[in-house]
């Protein structure tokens, strides 16, 4: 064999660390991104929020800065063409297919220069400085009035202290309450309760706390609200029944009374039966084992429907489903004038973040920069930060214009307008790869005419027409929401019914197709929607 030295030129694609956090930021949610923003600030000295921004702009004084902020952008870009936004704005996709030498440079070391770059002035111009860096303490939004509500645990406490209890059944029924789940559930068995809390394998110990116990989940569920400390769907659904029972015993009873008071028994009885007929509104059965009349037990249940499964859900942490919309789609049409809707960030979630410029005036004013190596390599990270959050709004935003272009029969006459779309469309119009628009269109929320939506919303598959063309499955989806809500109650529309339904207008759809959808809409199958 003989041997020799050769030269081979290649390409490969490296991912720097600018390029990791560009990637990551672009993926996150807006409150992963505040999260993110908060641990950044805490870490890196150079890096801020500009309170005076806010400040000056409260007092209506002029700001000049030598950059023109992102928000700035936004009004220009809005009314512009996709395209145009397409030439302006920052392109993530071009970074992750730039090629790279086997010797570039791939760490966040400096580039040597102490100056303050033009991309170091404050950005994020339109949006409001917050103290919390993503909130302004003066204004009331849904996030301080959900923290404002009354937590479940809280309402039992308040009602527990009105109670004449001894110290060691105030204790139980204290430990109770706060072992409650957020539906107001004791998921967990009092002897296991007791067993944990003992910390022994005492049995006179342990049997001791579980009588205590006892009396306090007596205490515990005669609290409002009704149902409160159940420890299933059945024992809850009791509690409530039971609560009626003792309101109609203490009223005057009238005949009409006394025949309510025989259907409160039979749905008494029916709960105590596995909750599986119940659900599958088996009445034939219910019957059968004797717990009342045909008709009893068809009035017994459509009671039992107007029960609260879950006595927790109004004071359920509604912080937790906020949805905060990264854009907002506005219609400036004028009358008689088509369609037109201008998109643009939410001021809201664009954080005000700069580089802190007496810091790096500091260490611009010494020369010595070998000495400063992990400051210079802190400033250059705090630059790319910001340089990469920007990237990601200007992401969003190019995507967003292009997805309201795309569907813009929807926000002018709702979900039945919408036109099947799949995420290439979007990543072949912008030049940017399939997998930066699934990150883009992930946990990132539009606010439009008909409501708040996931990016995600707006993508769909289509189904065949009788015409050739294709409709989208969100349309289909809507078409069979709309059949189901116009059905009669004694004789709901099967799903087979509806997959013709859908022929006569065309639309190819079968049955387990037609399934799917309604399960996806959470709509019961025609046995369960159907009228008593």
């Amino acid at each position: 064999m003989k041997q020799g030295l050769s030269l081979r030129i290649s390409q490969h694609l490296a991912l720097t660390p600018q390029l990791q956090q560009s990637i990551r930021l672009l993926q996150l949610s807006t409150l992963e991104l505040s999260q993110e923003i908060e641990q950044m600030l805490e870490a890196n000295p150079f890096l801020e929020v500009d309170h005076d921004a806010a400040e000056r702009e409260d007092f209506g004084i002029a700001q000049v800065d030598s950059q023109v902020s992102l928000g700035d952008r936004v009004a220009e870009m809005a009314p512009a063409s996709a395209v145009e936004q397409s030439s302006s704005a920052s392109d993530i996709a071009d970074d992750t297919t730039t090629p790279l030498g086997a010797d570039d440079e791939v760490s966040w070391d400096g580039d040597g220069t102490h100056e303050m770059a033009p991309d170091d002035s404050e950005w994020g111009g339109d949006a409001k400085a917050r103290a919390n860096n993503l909130g302004d303490d003066e204004q009331k939004d849904a996030t301080e009035l959900a923290r404002s509500q009354e937590s479940l645990t809280a309402f039992l406490h308040r009602q527990a202290l009105g109670m004449r209890l001894s110290d060691t059944d105030r204790a139980a029924l204290r430990f109770l309450i706060e072992s409650l789940n957020d539906e107001g559930y004791l998921e967990d068995r009092l002897d296991d309760l007791a067993r944990n809390l003992a910390g022994s394998d005492d049995e006179t110990e342990i049997e001791d706390l579980v009588h205590h116990f006892t009396v306090a989940l007596h205490l515990l569920q005669s609290l409002e609200p009704v149902g409160v400390g159940a420890r299933d769907l059945g024992e809850c659904l009791r509690l409530q029944i039971q609560a009626l029972i003792r309101h109609a015993e203490s009223a005057e009873s009238t005949e009409e009374e006394y025949a309510q008071m025989e259907v409160l028994e039979v749905a008494l009885r029916i709960c105590r039966q596995p909750m599986d007929m119940l659900a599958r509104r088996d009445i034939k059965r219910l019957v059968n084992l004797g717990v009342g009349s045909d008709a009893q037990v068809r009035e017994a249940i459509g009671l039992i429907g107007r029960l609260e499964p879950k006595p927790g859900r109004r004071f359920a942490d509604v912080e937790r489903n906020i949805v905060v919309p990264d854009v907002l789609v506005v219609s400036v049409a004028k009358p008689g004038m088509p369609p037109r809707f201008r998109v643009q960030l939410n001021p809201d979630v664009m954080p005000r973040l700069r580089v802190h410029d007496i810091y790096a005036n500091v260490l611009r004013n010494h020369r010595s920069s070998s000495n400063h190596a992990g400051l210079q390599q802190r400033l250059q990270e705090a630059r790319w930060f910001i340089k990469n959050i920007q990237q990601r709004f200007d992401t969003i935003l190019r995507v967003s214009t292009a997805v309201v272009e795309r569907q813009k029969n929807f926000f002018t006459h709702g979900e039945l307008a919408m036109r099947p779309l799949v995420l290439r469309e979007i990543a072949d119009e912008l030049g940017l790869h399939e997998s930066t628009i699934s990150r883009v269109t992930t946990a990132k929320y539009m606010a439009t005419p008909f409501g708040t939506f996931e990016l995600k919303y707006f993508f769909g598959s289509g189904l065949g027409t009788e015409t050739g063309g294709s409709a989208s499955s969100t349309a289909v989806r809507a078409i069979i929401k709309q059949f189901i809500s116009a059905e009669s109650p004694k004789k709901p529309l099967s799903d087979n019914q509806l997959s013709e339904m859908l022929k006569e207008q065309g639309i190819e759809c079968a049955r387990r197709t037609v399934a799917k959808y309604r399960e996806g809409l959470k709509i019961a199958p025609a046995t369960l929607r159907k009228a008593l």
